[in-house]
């Protein structure tokens, strides 16, 4: 049986990935960046073979690590959705305020 000590570091790295999770669900990216160095930091120094128990910790990092990358990939996708329709409206306007210049002429024969 693995003690409390040797499997800190494993609840460690589940707990940054239920962060991880909970970021990405909200659209925190800027809280996402700030974890950027974190998983180094929690990986770095262990062992090559996890101590018994860890596993089960390791298995539900994955797959809580799976669904951010999940959430993550929906995020990008509304921020796509999001950019093309401003580059359309940008370019609907763009061709609006063209017409309007255009608007302003004399007429001389008056």
């Amino acid at each position: 049986m693995s003690s409390a000590a040797e499997l800190a570091p494993y609840e460690a790295i589940l707990a940054l990935a239920e962060l991880e999770l909970e970021l990405a669900g909200r659209g925190d990216v800027a809280g996402l960046t700030e974890l950027a160095g974190r998983w180094e930091e929690l990986t770095s120094g262990l062992a090559g073979a996890p101590p018994p128990g860890a596993g089960r910790l390791l298995e539900r990092a994955s797959l809580i690590g799976e669904r951010a990358r999940i959430e993550l990939i929906r995020l990008r996708d509304g921020l796509l959705v999001e950019h093309a329709g401003a580059v359309r409206a940008k370019r609907a306007a763009d061709g609006y305020g063209r017409e309007l210049q255009r608007l302003p002429r004399l007429d001389f024969s008056a």
